[in-house]
């Protein structure tokens, strides 16, 4: 060494080197390390080095390569003597080397392997001032702190850096056992200035000290994270050993487990229900508290202890006051108060004349929107004294909402039947399934399915849900369910109820429904006291006219709100105008206490006038009484699910080529009848009034109902529509205030309809003096009440003929 310190370095060095490309990092100089050589091109290059001088340049690769050329390997690079070279196994070799000097690349001598270039050694830029001292201080007391820290660094490497003497030396081995980028070691080994590659090395140095300050504090509260449930362990397990020895439960686990077999214990369970409520409460005292799988357990057992599994108790109620129960809450509605009635009755004597249990009914209560079908629910349950549970399935499409979910779902819930169940604590409670006839089905299943289980008399004393597993007995239950329409519902459902239907009501119901409920509660509900607001007659009428045209009450109730909002306004505007005088400087000062106390004195007579004023024109007005008042009109009747509807037929003629052009929206059933009507019209002109062959050759007819955006299907049109186009054909206007229904065949018979009850409300609201109807449906007309009837005449038609007699007489 100190031979070479004698002769300059560039001279003993070549000016042309073989290159070696490094696969990983750069190797800085003064370094003495080890180096695995594996390609053969490379076992080469060595082997002629070490045939020869022994000097090799060490250039790193930009980009991974298995044959590099030149250009691919960065022009800085270290000068290195092959100290020792070792044969390995598969064929490549293991040299240590000791580097020397930089260089850069000058000239390509040889651009691919074996690479050669001639080369330019590169001095260090010295620059012995205090600063580069201070910098050295510095690198070697900051690296002693992470070597002080890290077990990677050995105590060799500690003094080799503490011995060397050069600045630039120091820079360059710190920088090669530091933990950073190659591209960044890189940079360093081209950096010639002593005093900025120092800076650029204590920059990633102290960036190494703030990743081992963050390492630290990790591993710092990871490790008091397990400190912490060691300890507590430990604590727990010495507290259940101490209170074990004294006699006393142990812990809130035990005490829960205590409480589940008391509880258990008491229902005296048999066969499967035991045998799986055992296990469970086995595999529950045997977790660990801490652990997912406990918390499922508890809230499973959880569920079992809260549902009841004892048999009902007595039931006590009688019919009389079930029906004064039924009377006070709803005004009308006789057949559903009888039927409800007769419900009861059943229960009663099953229980005690004869001995029997008492069984669960299915009832379904269908009819259109606000005619009070969850009000009737709730009023059943009243009456018999039960607890009430009510949810809805309309828009439903998964059927685990009614069956529940597999407790191998993280978050399972028992099913909407089993819930009702815990929450009301009682094994026959009534229950309400509100709009059965919206329910969907998708990939999750279909919830109407599920139900028939549920309300199948002969299934559900042994329902069994999925979270639960266990049969239970739901056939004490009264299931009330609600629709609007029966339609949608399948038909294995629909089987398993008994349909009770609510009409809508007529102007007289609507009024006496107003008194008795709805303006008392509107008026509660506003701040209001009930002797203080008078509706006469006429303007209930007016309201229920004219605003509240639909076969329900609730649009009924919500302009009664409008109104009474608009008194409240008054009321309080007066009492803060009156509170503050003409010369108080105090705008918009609230009005003493006393004066709102006050407020009940003032009275208000609301009349028709008034109520223009309060709730604006009116919605449907007088002119808006469906009428037939030109000839190739008549008005019909039809059921919706919210209720019965008045229809009005046009028809009109064009000259041009002979056809039927039909709109309005129809179904294909209606798009039929159509066409039936058409040939019986043709026919019956032909045959009967005279007209010609060739009126229908030379005219295009074109048959419409109003309210296109709607859709209308159903046969029972068909007498309306041939009507129509026989008024159209003889040009006459059909008789005043005569609405008719019934289905049309080719022969002119006129067949029975359904939904007569709600069709003769839809004409008692459309003023209609006379109906047509089918005389099969005499059966159906019996069951209208006779309010409903007051003031029409019915028409009991067999054939076509004589419906043209009372609608087109000769």
């Amino acid at each position: 060494m100190s031979e070479q310190s004698m002769v300059p370095i560039d001279q003993i060095l070549p000016p042309q080197l073989p290159l070696v490309a490094l696969m990983g990092r750069p190797i800085f100089p003064g370094i003495f390390t080890p180096i695995m050589i594996g390609n053969p091109a490379d076992v080469k290059v060595i082997d002629d080095a070490v045939s020869g001088d022994g000097l090799i340049g060490l250039v790193m690769l930009m980009h991974e390569n298995e044959s590099p050329a030149i250009t691919d390997l960065y022009k800085v690079g270290t000068a290195a003597k092959i100290v020792k070279r070792i044969n390995l196994p598969d064929g490549g070799v293991n040299i240590f080397i000791s580097t020397l000097k930089r260089f850069r690349v000058k000239k390509t001598l040889s651009p691919s392997n074996p690479i050669r270039a001639a080369v330019i050694y590169l001095d260090d830029e010295e620059d012995a001032t205090s600063e580069v001292k201070a910098l050295t201080r510095a690198l070697i007391s900051e690296m002693k702190q992470i070597s002080e820290n890290n077990p990677l660094f050995s105590e060799e490497m500690r003094l080799n850096m503490i011995n060397i003497d050069h600045p630039g030396k120091i820079a360059d081995f710190i920088a090669s056992i530091l933990n950073i980028d190659k591209t960044e070691q890189q940079k360093i080994l081209e950096i010639l200035n002593v005093r900025k590659r120092m800076e650029q090395v204590l920059v990633f140095i102290k960036k190494e000290q703030e990743l081992l300050r963050i390492q630290k504090r990790i591993q710092r509260e990871i490790n008091e994270k397990i400190e912490k449930s060691q300890r507590d362990y430990f604590l727990k397990e010495e507290l259940k050993a101490i209170k074990t020895e004294l006699g006393m439960t142990t812990d809130a686990k035990s005490s829960e487990y205590q409480r589940f077999k008391e509880r258990l214990d008491a229902f005296h369970f048999e066969g499967e229900i035991k045998e799986t409520v055992d296990q469970e409460l086995e595999k529950f005292s045997l977790m660990d508290p801490n652990s997912a799988e406990f918390i499922v357990s508890r809230n499973y057992l959880d569920v079992i202890v809260n549902l009841p599994w004892g048999e009902p108790g007595p039931e006590s109620f009688d019919l009389a006051a079930a029906r004064s129960v039924l009377e006070a809450d709803h005004y009308g509605l006789k057949d559903v108060k009888n039927r409800i009635v007769e419900y009861l009755a059943v229960r009663k004597l099953r229980k005690e004349a004869l001995g029997l249990k008492s069984i669960g009914s299915i009832v379904c209560l269908a009819g259109p929107p606000g005619v009070g079908k969850t009000s009737v629910g709730r009023s059943i349950a009243r009456s018999m004294g039960k607890q009430f549970f009510r949810f809805s399935v309309g828009g439903m499409r998964d059927e685990a909402e009614i069956k529940g979910h597999r407790r191998t779902y993280i978050g399972a819930l028992p099913g909407k039947i089993i819930q009702g169940l815990k929450i009301t604590k009682a094994k026959d409670p009534i229950f309400m399934i509100d709009e059965i006839d919206k329910m969907g089905s998708s990939y999750q299943g279909d919830p109407a399915s599920a139900l028939l289980e549920v309300l199948d008399p002969e299934q559900n004393f042994n329902f069994r849900d999925h979270y639960l597993d266990l049969p239970f007995d739901v056939s004490h239950v009264f299931f009330i369910v609600t629709a609007n329409t029966l339609d949608t519902i399948p038909s294995p459902l629909l089987d398993r109820m008994e349909v009770i239907q609510l009409p809508g009501y007529i102007d007289t119901e609507k009024l006496e429904i107003a008194k008795r409920y709805l303006i008392p509660k509107s008026l509660e509900k506003n701040g209001l006291k009930k002797q203080q607001v008078k509706y006469t007659q006429e303007s209930l009428l007016f309201i229920a006219n004219g605003y509240a045209r639909e076969a329900g009450v609730r649009n009924f109730e919500k302009n009664l709100d409008k109104i009474h909002r608009k008194l409240a306004k008054e009321i309080v505007e007066k009492l803060e105008g009156g509170a503050q005088g003409p010369a108080d400087q105090d705008a918009g000062k609230p009005a003493p206490a006393g004066a709102l106390e006050n407020a009940g004195a003032e009275k208000f007579s609301v009349d028709k006038q008034r109520i223009a004023e309060y709730l604006g024109k009116p919605h449907f007005p007088e002119e808006a009484v469906k009428k037939a008042d030109r000839p190739g009109m008549s008005v019909g009747l039809a059921w919706t699910s919210m209720g019965g509807d008045v229809l009005v037929i046009e028809a009109a003629s064009i000259p041009g080529k002979e056809g039927l052009t039909l709109t309005g929206k129809m179904g294909d059933i209606m798009k039929e009848s159509a066409a039936i009507a058409m040939t019986i019209a043709r026919k019956l002109g032909t045959e009967r009034y005279g007209i010609g062959a060739e009126w229908f050759e030379k005219r295009h007819i074109h048959l419409h109902i109003p309210e296109g955006a709607t859709p209308k299907d159903g046969p029972s049109a068909g007498i309306t529509m041939a009507t129509a186009l026989l008024s159209l054909i003889r040009n006459k206007t059909i008789a005043d205030r005569l609405v008719m229904t019934g289905e049309l065949s080719l022969t002119g018979k006129v067949l029975p309809i359904g939904g007569l009850k709600e069709k003769t409300i839809a004409a008692q609201r459309n003023k209609a003096k006379h109906i047509i109807i089918p005389k099969q449906n005499l059966r159906d007309l019996d069951e209208i009440p006779d309010h409903v009837k007051k003031g029409m005449e019915f028409h009991l038609v067999e054939r076509f003929d004589e419906v043209l007699t009372l609608a087109l007489p000769d």
